[in-house]
């Protein structure tokens, strides 16, 4: 059993309105611990409403949502502590900044768990290191930090609690090229050094192949595919039909196989397209590709 499981789940906005709409429809995904999943769908396809019932934010109007192996809404009196297991950081968390300085806003979650201030301490300072914050800028206001640096404070509130499973909604939402590949590394080196499951929500592409392991993909409700990278932007066809896109080099280089620029390897990040075409040119020069 994963840590994340859900048995057909159903969320209905509006039920026994003119309004009803069917947010979630029946959705059945089981993911493993240790993974980085990929959360991808258009505007409307659920996948935020979907999330939000991994920590207990909705309740499903059918359906289960199993959470390390527990039901959350099964007993009361569990439904906090399981929702501990589950972190999730909202699109532009830096607007729920609101201490007096970086080091409280990092410790508020830490805290209400009802933690130790010395483990409290410990995981604040940790974390902020972990996220590229001086132990400078602890005492500052969260007010007085760039934009990235908020974010990154942000984030570092929900790291702090070490959830079993952390969820990103939009992470890199607003922020310019060096702001987002700071926080996609930061994603990855923390979910190489903890083990954390990981979820990223993302609209672009490019951030979740160079990101993640899996994808799970979400149209109309419901699920349309979950399985590794490959296997997903293999879709290509599909994707752009539910208004979807795989990332851009994986387009150019599945157009140089039909040209008869043959590649093995499926390609889905920059730098992985430059070492192959590097890899090519040495060998028709007949060079070691060592």
């Amino acid at each position: 059993m994963g840590i994340i499981r859900t048995e057909n789940l159903t969320y209905i906005y509006g039920e026994g309105t003119p309004f009803r709409h069917v947010a979630v429809d029946c959705v059945n995904v089981d993911i493993d611990e240790g993974e980085i999943v990929g959360i991808i769908g258009h505007t409307g396809s659920g996948k935020s409403t979907l999330i939000q019932h991994f920590n207990g934010l909705l309740k499903p109007t059918s359906g289960k949502v199993f959470i390390d192996g527990e039901e959350l809404f099964a007993d009361k009196s569990r439904l906090k502590e399981i929702r501990f297991k589950v972190g999730l950081v909202f699109q532009y968390p830096e607007h729920q900044l609101f201490e007096e300085t970086v080091y409280k806003d990092i410790a508020f979650g830490p805290k209400n768990m009802g933690l130790s201030d010395d483990e409290t301490d410990r995981r604040v300072k940790e974390t902020a290191k972990m996220v590229g914050l001086g132990a400078e800028l602890l005492e500052k206001s969260p007010f007085e930090l760039s934009g990235g640096q908020k974010r990154r404070a942000a984030i570092a509130g929900v790291m702090a609690m070490e959830p079993k499973v952390l969820i990103l909604d939009e992470p890199t939402a607003g922020l310019d090229p060096r702001g987002r590949d700071r926080i996609l590394g930061m994603i990855k080196e923390y979910h190489a050094e903890k083990g954390t499951t990981v979820l990223l929500v993302s609209h672009s592409m490019e951030d979740v192949a160079k990101t993640v392991s899996k994808i799970l993909v979400m149209n109309d409700s419901k699920v349309f595919m979950y399985g590794d990278r490959s296997s997903v932007f293999a879709k290509a066809e599909q994707l752009t039909e539910m208004g979807l896109t795989v990332p851009q080099v994986t387009r150019v280089f599945d157009r140089l196989r039909a040209m008869g620029i043959g590649f093995d390897d499926e390609v889905f990040s920059i730098d992985y397209a430059k070492d192959l075409v590097m890899r090519l040119l040495k060998e028709k020069r007949g060079e070691s590709v060592d």
